[in-house]
Parts: C-alpha cells; structure tokens; sequence
C-alpha cells in the first residue's frame, strides 16, 4: 500500500519543536510569577516599614560644620542693614569672580512668639543684631571685597587680621534657626496642631530695667545683660548684651534669663 505526502503523520522534529515551545511558555510563564510575588513581597515591605525618625539637627549642624572648608568670620555691620549687606555682598562674590575664597553669608536668625493686640504670632527676628557671619578663606582680595561692601564697618577683632570663630560658637549662632526649621518640619509631618490653646499665664518679672540679668539658655548663654525694656505680656525683655567688645540689643524670653 503507497501513502501520499497528506496522509502522512506528523515528523519527529515537528513534535519536539512543540516540545519545546511548551516548555519555553511554562518557564516565561513561571519566571512571570516570581516576579509578580517579589513585587508583592516589596509592597508588602515598604507598606510595613516604619518611617525613620529625623536625626538630631544639631547633631547634623555639627557634621557640615566641621566638613565645610573656610573659617568663619563676624562682619559687624549698620543696625538693620544685615539683610542688604548680605545681598550686596553675594553681588560682589560674583562680579569680583571671589566664589573660590568667600563661601557663604548667614544672618543668624531665631523665631519667637509675639503678642500684639491680643494676637500671639511667631515673628522671624535676627539673633544678633548688626552683625553678619561669613565663611570663606581669608587673603588679602576676600578680605578687601567683604571689607568694602557698603554699610560694613569692619571685621570683629582684629581689623587687618580677624581671628576666625570656634565651631562651637557658629553652632550657638547657628543652632536657634535649625532647631526651629526642624520642629517646623517636624510639625507638617505629624497632626495639625490644635487652633485653639488656652491663654497662657503672664509672669511677674522678677527684675526691672537697669538690672544685670544671667542669660542661661539660647546663643547667648553664660553670658551678662543688662535689661532695658521689659514685655510682660510676651513675657520677653530687651537687654544689652556684650558681644564681641561691644554692647549688642538683644531680646530674651524670661525663661532664658535669671537674676544675679
């Protein structure tokens, strides 16, 4: 009996070409989900980590401090142009192409509750009043460029050859404004916080104008004051702080200062 070409059966490499291809869509399909599961797994994971809590600010203050290059150097400047001289700087950094040697210009700032018309808000307010801090390296063009920028009436201490800060005195100009940014932060992170609070009490200071206060906490600390001008109602007073050689307004909350 003679077969024809269309009667015969399927070829033995016709059936392992199927074979095969079975075995390549298993594999894809197996490879497909062990994907899906570690995918899963991920989510899984991300969804029951715990967010990671923020270190401590001052703790990272300290680190970029020490891993900055540049000293830091006090600019004493005209009582409320801080801002201006900084600006006025940063324009002579660039126009005098001195980016190399003059690193950054800071005024040191702190936030603070103030009461006026009954309203208790949180103000923004210079810690050290007619003074700037500069970071840079100190040769004779960066310092005649900071010199020479107006409404800067020199460098604390020596004038030709300043004496650059501590670290630790940076950090207590510094400190006031990075623990603030970091409750701030903190604070949009976690609830909102309540609208209402009950009206705190008012002190009765225990000292008067003209009395010689201890400052104990905050960038001054350790340091003596004399009061000027007492707020009873925001319970904060102005005083005359020796700083750097010179008598320097500040203000203080009554709970950073104590009576010698």
């Amino acid at each position: 009996m003679v077969f024809s070409s269309n009667d015969a059966g399927t070829t033995p490499d016709a059936d392992e070409a199927d074979d095969d291809a079975d075995v390549e869509a298993l594999a894809v399909a197996a490879a497909a989900a062990e994907a899906d599961d570690d995918a899963a797994d991920e989510t899984a994971a991300d969804e029951d980590a715990e967010p990671e809590e923020p270190g401590d600010p001052l703790e990272e203050l300290r680190g970029r401090l020490r891993s900055q290059i540049g000293d830091w150097y006090v600019v004493h400047t005209y009582s409320g142009m801080e801002n201006r001289v900084k600006g006025n700087l940063e324009n002579r950094i660039n126009s005098l192409n001195m980016e190399d040697y003059i690193f950054e210009i800071i005024v040191p700032t702190e936030e603070v509750a103030e009461i006026k018309n009954g309203q208790r808000r949180m103000v923004k307010r210079t810690v050290l009043p007619g003074y700037v801090l500069v970071r840079m390296d100190l040769t004779d063009e960066s310092w005649s460029t900071v010199r020479h920028t107006p409404s800067v009436t020199g460098f604390v201490g020596n004038s030709q050859k300043p004496v650059p800060l501590s670290l630790e005195e940076v950090e207590k100009m510094l400190a006031p404004a990075v623990v603030a940014a970091a409750e701030q932060a903190a604070a949009e992170a976690g609830a909102a916080p309540a609208k209402t609070a009950a009206k705190k009490k008012v002190e009765v200071a225990d000292f008067g104008v003209g009395d010689s206060v201890m400052v104990v906490d905050g960038p001054f600390a350790t340091l003596h004051a004399t009061v000027t001008e007492i707020n009873a109602e925001a319970q904060r007073i102005k005083a005359l702080v020796e700083i750097f050689g010179r008598e320097t307004p500040v203000e203080l909350s009554f709970n950073q200062i104590q009576k010698v």
